[in-house]
């Protein structure tokens, strides 16, 4: 008898055990899809960016200073492509900041802003951005959720001789934060 109660206690150990390795593995791997969704996001605006600047160029060619910003901006952007949740929420937060100075520029051009391929790669933008932000809220969820489960008893007691360690948030820098400065 007391064998059998030992072994149901061993039983449930184990598979409290497994319970717990199962939803930290399942942390990490949609920590990893909420990454990937990220990267997605942050490629197709990369890829738009280059349309947008040779539209704003056709119209605006003395805007130079702003146009190479953005271009500049895209480009350590993308070669921020392998580099840690913080290098790239930087990287992509000079790119969001390029991209506003032209929003503001091309207010000084109306016949830009009636260009429907204007109207319409500004729209791709607004959308792609939404997304972006959207990524980026669902990878910190999952972000947090795993950080939280490998410090807190007991799957703190798997993660760390798994050596499991705490994920990034990818956060905006604070430039990102601040209110845009308008002027009248």
């Amino acid at each position: 008898m007391a064998f059998i109660v030992l072994l149901l206690i061993l039983v449930v150990v184990v598979l409290g055990i497994v319970g717990l390795y199962n939803r930290l593995v399942s942390l990490r791997v949609r920590s990893e899809n909420a990454w990937s969704d990220i990267d997605v996001q942050l490629k197709r605006r990369a890829d738009l960016v280059p349309n947008l600047v040779s539209t704003v160029k056709g119209y605006a060619n003395h805007e130079r200073e702003t146009l190479d910003a953005v271009t500049q901006a895209r480009t350590r952007a993308v070669s921020a492509q392998n580099g840690t949740p913080a290098q790239r929420a930087q990287a992509e937060g000079e790119l969001t900041n390029a991209l506003h100075g032209l929003t503001v520029a091309v207010e000084a051009y109306p016949q830009l802003q009636s260009s429907a391929n204007f109207r319409d790669l500004q729209q791709q933008l607004a959308i792609i951005e939404d997304a972006v932000q959207n990524a980026r809220r669902y990878y910190n969820a999952v972000v947090r959720d795993f950080n939280t489960a490998i410090s807190t008893v007991p799957s703190n007691l798997i993660a760390g001789p798994l050596n499991y360690k705490e994920l990034e948030f990818f956060q905006a820098d604070a430039a990102d934060r601040e209110l845009p400065k308008v002027a009248f």
